[in-house]
């Protein structure tokens, strides 16, 4: 038997040590940079924490929060990167966007996007570039839930308001102001910078419009309670795709994620990339099944507004509130496409 080269054991003795996955490891440290503490993004995170936690493994979590501001998600980045994270998670667009800038040589996992493509995080969706990004996008159907809400309201017009500097929320404005013209129905659009403008411009539209439309954007849902309170006061109904700061104001409808649901999902991105699996191969993941959506109506500002629920849609709800008790039914809408 020849004997093997000592050039080629110290070769696979390498490969095998590159190739171990980081689950075995003892502990990791990731880095959580959210654009901002509302509802929704806290429950994405607290998500990714519970579900990584109850793998017995041992986390370190470094979590940071950008307030809005992205100088600090660029911040935040630079010191994730000093830091030498083992991997590190971007909630919302800016702060994966700055990850995504800042850190090459570690696996940068976003989540909560609406559209990674426009967004620059990815070069396509079908994992044909070598990238050390990968995540979860909660890209909602747009046009099923204008559609559904338009049965329901009837607009002549629909307001927005939305994030001139979030490449998402425009790219979201823009399929909004499609829709409503494939629908016969006028829109207005007002461009905010930061939270404390949502209240200025949600007063500057409701006197144009017959219905609001709040989009999957984190600078205008932090504020929701200010657009809940214009509309409230204008007597025109409020369309939410944000269930999980729905709580306690006054909507009409709101059909979105659960969000905490949305860190379940991104923390087994984390565990598959953590387990030896490239970004890469793992992609963009999309929420593609029905049950992972919620219908909500409010049947009390239905009921003030003179507003019918139709039937089918009120049996498709997961959350009904009705004298003000929120009613919790199932988790799954049911609706199609006609």
């Amino acid at each position: 038997m020849k004997p093997v080269p000592i050039i080629i054991v110290l070769l696979c003795i390498a490969v095998s040590l590159t190739a171990q996955p980081l689950q075995e490891r003892a502990d990791y440290t990731i880095g959580i940079s959210k654009m901002v503490s509302h509802p929704a993004l806290d429950a994405i995170e607290e998500g990714i924490i519970d579900s990584l936690e109850a793998t017995g493994k041992s986390f370190r979590f470094d979590l940071q929060n950008c307030n809005g501001d992205i100088s600090v998600a660029i911040t935040i980045a630079q010191k994730f990167k000093a830091d030498k994270h083992d991997l590190v998670i971007g909630i919302a667009t800016p702060p994966a966007q700055a990850l995504a800038q800042v850190i090459k040589e570690r696996p940068v996992v976003f989540s909560a996007i609406s559209d990674p493509l426009a967004a620059g995080l990815v070069a396509d969706y079908e994992h044909s570039e070598e990238t050390n990004v990968c995540g979860i996008s909660d890209m909602n159907p747009m046009s099923l839930q204008l559609q559904t809400f338009f049965r329901v309201v009837r607009p002549r017009t629909l307001g927005m308001i939305y994030t001139s500097g979030e490449a998402n929320a425009v790219a979201q404005m823009e399929a909004a102001k499609e829709i409503c013209a494939e629908n016969g129905v006028r829109f207005v659009a007002v461009a905010i910078s930061n939270s404390s403008e949502v209240k200025m411009a949600a007063q500057s539209v409701v006197g144009r419009v017959d219905a609001m439309y709040v989009g999957i954007d984190n600078t205008v849902v932090s504020a929701i309670p200010s657009v809940s309170e214009v509309c409230a006061k204008a007597g025109i109904p409020l369309f939410n795709t944000d269930t999980t700061s729905s709580e306690g104001i006054d909507f009409l409808m709101s059909w979105g994620f659960n969000y905490y649901t949305v860190g379940v999902e991104t923390a087994k991105v984390v565990l598959r990339v953590l387990s030896g699996e490239t970004p890469q191969d793992v992609g963009t993941i999309f929420f593609e099944d029905p049950a992972q959506f919620e219908l909500w109506f409010n049947l009390d500002v239905a009921k003030r507004l003179g507003i019918t629920i139709p039937d089918d849609l009120l049996s498709a709800a997961a959350v009904l509130y009705e004298q003000g008790q929120k009613i919790v039914r199932s988790h799954s809408t049911g609706i199609t496409s006609t």
